[in-house]
């Protein structure tokens, strides 16, 4: 299963302003084709929902804090320090396996 986390293209494209650019970039046909050619395979696109606070929480604890966009590192007092990113995909993987053992 693959597991890409929706995005808001109409929050996107309106905060970083680049108007009807971003909204249009075709990510939804991206994910219609995407999820197509996986269902050939066997597999599925589990999509995460786009308010998922995968940036914010600790992937190690769980807990939940904020984090601001300048901050690179994910530091948690449970003792976790990890790249945000890598940090966000980690959850975004446990909750793609969490929503498959659901379903």
């Amino acid at each position: 299963a693959v597991v890409i986390e929706d995005l808001d293209m109409k929050g996107m494209s309106q905060a970083l302003k680049f108007g009807k650019s971003v909204a249009d970039n075709g990510w939804g046909m991206f994910t219609s084709f995407l999820q197509y050619k996986l269902k050939e395979q066997g597999k599925q696109l589990i999509k995460i929902d786009k308010w998922f606070p995968s940036t914010k929480t600790c992937s190690n604890c769980g807990s939940v804090k904020e984090v601001k966009l300048s901050e690179r590192t994910y530091q948690c007092a449970c003792g976790l320090s990890l790249n945000r990113d890598y940090n966000s995909a980690l959850n975004i993987k446990k909750e793609g396996i969490r929503l498959l053992a659901s379903a």
